[in-house]
C-alpha cells in the first residue's frame, strides 16, 4: 500500500504495518439491516401474479375425491395449470422426475408447467399426477394446508430467503454509496454506480482497461483530477471467494495503474481474520484498501480529495 500521513491523522497508524493490523482488528462482524430477512415488496408482488388461480386452487381443500375434483377444476380453468411450480416452491416450470429405477434402468418422466388457455385430457392427467405424487394434492385434501394463498406467502418468504447472501452484498453497496454520495456532493465530484468501460466512456470519454466486457465496478467517481474505481464487499465467513478476490483486484490494479487511474478496494467482514495472506498480499501490492471502519474515519474522503 502506499503509506500517507492521513492514516496518523485519521486512524493514528504510523506505519504500513500498524495500518494493516487496524484493518484486521476493526473488521465488522455483521452489516444486516432490516431489510435483510424478507423482501416483503418482492414476495407479495409474485404472489399478485397468482392469486386468482391460487383461490380457484383453495376450491380443493378438504376433497374427499380430490384427484377426479382436481382434474374438473383443470377442464373449467386450465390456467391454473401454470401455478403448480408455485406450490412445490420452485422457480423452475419444467421437470425432469426419475419415476423408477434398477438394474440397466432409469426410466425419466418431463413435466411442463404454462399458463395455458386450454389442455388435453392427457396434459390434465399428467398434471393430476404430479400434484398427487409430489404430495401436493393429499396436503390438501387431508386440510394439512387450510389456504393456498396463505400457504403460497410461506413459500415466497422461503425461497426468498436464498436471496440472503445477494443482499448482503446490496448493503455493503449501500453503505459505501451513502459515503460516496456524501463526499461527492460535498467536493463537487461526479460518480456513477455499476460502472462499466462502456459508461466511463461515455460519462466522462476516459479508457478503462478490463480483462473481461462484462466486467463493472460498484462506484467510479470522477474527482477531475483523478479517475476513481472502488469495489466494496463484504465476507462473513470464509471461502475459496476471498482468496480469488484478492488475487483479481491485484490484476485489475495493475491494469488501471497503466491507464492512470485510482483503486480503491473497501472490504468487511469477519471471514477475512481467518484469510489473512491473500489479503495481506493484496494489500501489499496496491494502493488502498480500506474497511468500513477507516470509512466512516474520513480516509476515503481524504483519499478522493488528493491526499494519496
Amino acid at each position: 500500500m502506499r503509506y500517507n500521513k492521513i492514516y496518523l491523522d485519521k486512524i493514528k497508524c504510523k506505519t504500513d504495518e500498524e495500518v494493516f493490523q487496524y484493518l484486521i482488528a476493526n473488521l465488522k462482524e455483521t452489516i444486516t439491516k432490516w431489510d435483510y430477512f424478507v423482501n416483503w415488496a418482492k414476495a407479495f408482488s409474485r404472489l399478485k401474479n397468482i392469486e386468482v388461480e391460487l383461490n380457484i386452487i383453495n376450491y380443493l381443500v378438504g376433497k374427499d375425491n380430490i384427484e377426479s375434483e382436481f382434474l374438473d377444476l383443470l377442464k373449467k380453468y386450465p390456467a391454473v395449470a401454470g401455478i403448480i411450480p408455485a406450490l412445490v416452491a420452485s422457480r423452475e416450470n419444467s421437470f425432469k422426475i426419475l419415476s423408477s429405477f434398477g438394474y440397466d434402468k432409469f426410466v425419466y418422466e418431463n413435466f411442463s408447467f404454462q399458463k395455458r388457455a386450454s389442455l388435453s385430457e392427457k396434459e390434465m392427467k399428467r398434471i393430476v399426477i404430479f400434484a398427487r405424487e409430489s404430495g401436493f394434492l393429499d396436503l390438501l385434501g387431508s386440510k394439512k394446508i387450510k389456504n393456498v394463498v396463505d400457504y403460497v406467502i410461506g413459500v415466497e418468504v422461503g425461497l426468498d430467503s436464498n436471496g440472503r447472501k445477494n443482499r448482503t452484498g446490496k448493503m455493503m453497496e449501500d453503505i459505501v454509496g451513502f459515503f460516496i454520495r456524501d463526499i461527492c456532493a460535498r467536493n463537487n465530484f461526479e460518480y456513477i454506480t455499476q460502472a462499466d468501460s462502456a459508461k466511463i466512456d461515455s460519462a466522462w470519454g476516459l479508457h478503462l482497461t478490463v480483462d473481461k466486457s462484462s466486467r463493472k465496478m460498484d462506484f467510479a467517481v470522477n474527482t477531475k483530477k483523478n479517475l476513481y474505481l472502488i469495489e466494496a464487499n463484504f465476507y462473513g465467513g470464509t471461502g475459496s471467494k476471498l482468496k480469488s478476490t484478492a488475487g483479481e483486484y491485484r490484476t485489475m490494479f495493475d491494469y488501471w495503474k497503466q491507464d492512470g487511474h485510482k483503486f480503491v478496494w473497501i472490504t468487511d467482514g469477519l471471514g477475512w481474520k481467518a484469510t489473512h495472506l491473500p489479503l495481506r498480499e493484496t494489500f501489499n501490492h496496491i494502493d488502498t484498501i480500506l474497511n468500513l471502519e477507516m470509512v466512516s474515519r474520513g480516509l476515503l474522503e481524504s483519499i478522493l480529495a488528493g491526499a494519496l
